[in-house]
């Protein structure tokens, strides 16, 4: 019998499941496990397996990865769930390793990891460290606006624009517009923040890609908080992180546009910290691939780390 670890990926046909899938193809440190499509809704079957395995990754909707929940009767089998049941529940190990010092030890060690969501991922990677540091107030009245490719809307909206009725598809849209996102409360935990943040999302004509901004002004930030120490800050937060760089002055004052579509296929994030001194302005940037650190990659990052192999 094999002694390698077993992962049974719960969804893999799913747009986050394909990708772990695919991320995974080809590793010798590890055995994958999956069910045919007609076991995927058998509740006995679906038991089985994720009874059977050493870490099980649910790429499920919310309800059908609190059901998968239910089905474990082993207690050695780990979890890693990259739907949004879980992100604030406790006694679950937020997956954002670059969170801090500890939390790649954290999520080593974890029963229960719960992958951050796509947007949330970079709101609190520019956030938190900066909350921390006492130069972004955790009751500032923030606004974090994104642009994320098509594929964030799952399975049917790359249909749409991906099917034979693509060229009917909306270049652009802007959602959620009742204010009432599933996201915030996971932002607003997350990132220490004593108030819920504003959250406008949207997506465009694009696959996959995300650009996220905040805008700050300096008048309401603390007297110390400037251009200049907010990126110190991050810098020295994301000193030595294998996926998340920080632009430093020179590039920033170089960078004229950002491409949300920069690190499609990888599991790395650009920051940066632009603004006019002038106006009082600053904004914070966050790039990322929604598919992959906001994804499929920092699932399978956070399985390293799980499996001791980082």
């Amino acid at each position: 019998m094999s002694t390698l670890p077993l992962i049974f990926i719960d969804g893999d046909q799913g747009t986050t499941g394909l990708q772990i899938h695919e991320r995974l193809r080809g590793r010798d440190d590890l055995r994958v496990l999956t069910l045919p499509a007609a076991e995927r809704k058998d509740a006995r079957r679906r038991a089985e397996a994720i009874n059977s395995a050493d870490i099980a990754l649910l790429c499920l909707p919310d309800a059908a990865a609190r059901e998968a929940i239910t089905l474990i009767e082993n207690p050695k089998v780990r979890v890693i769930d990259a739907s949004s049941a879980h992100r604030t529940s406790p006694g679950w190990v937020y997956g954002f390793p670059e969170l801090s010092a500890e939390q790649p030890q954290a999520i080593a060690q974890a029963q229960r990891v719960t992958n951050p969501g796509c947007y949330p991922t970079g709101a609190i990677a520019l956030l938190r460290p900066l909350v921390q540091a006492g130069l972004v107030p955790a009751d500032y009245p923030l606004a974090i606006h994104a642009v994320s490719g098509y594929s964030g809307g799952g399975r049917a909206q790359v249909e749409q624009y991906e099917g034979p009725e693509a060229a009917q598809a909306a270049p652009f849209v802007l959602y959620g517009l009742g204010l009432a996102h599933k996201h915030p409360p996971e932002m607003q935990l997350h990132a220490g923040l004593s108030q819920r943040p504003v959250f406008v999302p949207s997506y465009g004509a694009f696959r996959q890609g995300i650009v996220l901004s905040i805008a700050l002004q300096t008048r309401l930030l603390p007297q110390h908080a400037t251009l200049e120490t907010l990126r110190a800050a991050l810098q020295a937060h994301y000193a030595g992180a294998r996926y998340v760089t920080v632009l430093d002055a020179q590039q920033s004052a170089t960078t004229a546009q950002l491409d949300p579509t920069r690190h499609n296929d990888s599991n790395d994030m650009t920051l940066g910290v632009f603004g006019n001194p002038e106006h009082g302005h600053i904004l914070l940037c966050a790039v990322f691939d929604n598919l992959g650190k906001g994804a499929s990659g920092a699932a399978v990052q956070n399985l390293d780390l799980m499996l001791g192999a980082q």
